[in-house]
């Protein structure tokens, strides 16, 4: 069990678009990297963003924020460093954020945290050259998940948290959502570790806290409010089953929510080589559609 779960957060590593945790990162010459940035500060966690941003142009530029997986108990910020750069290269402002995990913060903490981050980018728009109506949202697995809860909960009230910049709103624009599931009630049995991962984020298993995985569902908060979103899924992920990008589409399009599915034959919990940049450019082209023009 330890080895399978072990194997399960390296493929969550391996699948962000950003590839590795690079310690000896490559910034160019056209990209601001500002590194380590306080945006919120629940129970004393001085929660961090890194942040690039293109170096020349007067703005404002659409913003896209990544939140990284790792079973909501794992993972690092620093995992979606180069696709920030790489966005900002391309005309984007870029955060990557840390939030509090599993199983010491359960949910909601890490939704009211990445709500928090959209809340101070929108209340720093005018330092940091931000359009605070174009702000994207991308993810993958965990941070897939919590990518889509900020696309289908807009003025949840419950949702918000204490963490900052109350005066500001959390919606997102658009959202691309790499193999973050959807319905946590079907995850079991589908998934190789839902019963090891989920019972420490949600405070149980199905059956002593059913309530909380409902509510942490993206599935059971889709309205015609929701944003656009792609999801991006394969169809032999081992650890968030295929047909949950099929019912978050399907549940977006029957609200009236434009929504897209990009499937990837034959492709686990991590994509690699052809996969892998078919998937980034297929990001890239989504935000400039709905964050550019």
């Amino acid at each position: 069990m330890r080895c399978r779960w072990l194997a399960g957060v390296c493929g969550v590593y391996l699948a962000l678009l950003s590839g590795r945790v690079d310690a000896q990162l490559k910034v160019p010459d056209s990209v601001t990297w500002q590194p380590g940035i306080e945006y919120s500060n629940p129970d004393d966690q001085h929660l961090q963003l890194n942040l690039a941003s293109p170096k020349t142009g007067d703005g404002p530029f659409p913003t896209v924020l990544c939140i990284h997986g790792g079973g909501f108990r794992a993972g690092k910020r620093e995992s979606y460093d180069a696709l920030c750069i790489k966005l900002a290269e391309r005309g984007f402002v870029a955060a990557t954020v840390t939030y509090r995990l599993a199983p010491k913060y359960q949910f909601p903490a890490a939704v009211h945290d990445t709500k928090a981050a959209v809340r101070w980018l929108r209340a720093n728009a005018s330092k940091h050259k931000i359009n605070p109506d174009k702000i994207g949202v991308t993810g993958g697995s965990a941070g897939g998940h919590l990518a889509q809860f900020l696309a289908v909960t807009r003025d949840v009230p419950d949702f918000e948290g204490t963490g900052g910049n109350a005066d500001k709103s959390s919606h997102v624009a658009c959202v691309v959502n790499v193999y973050g599931p959807s319905d946590f009630t079907k995850s079991y049995g589908k998934s190789v570790d839902a019963h090891e991962v989920l019972p420490l984020w949600l405070g149980g298993n199905l059956e002593t806290a059913r309530v909380q995985h409902i509510r942490s569902s993206p599935l059971y908060w889709v309205t015609p409010n929701a944003a656009p979103t792609l999801c991006i899924h394969g169809t032999e992920d081992k650890y968030v089953a295929h047909e949950q990008a099929v019912w978050m589409v399907d549940k977006l399009k029957a609200a009236t929510v434009e929504a897209e599915l990009l499937t990837l034959e034959g492709a686990g919990h991590g994509f690699k080589g052809a996969d892998a940049e078919k998937v980034e450019q297929a990001l890239f082209a989504y935000f400039e559609k709905h964050l550019k023009k």
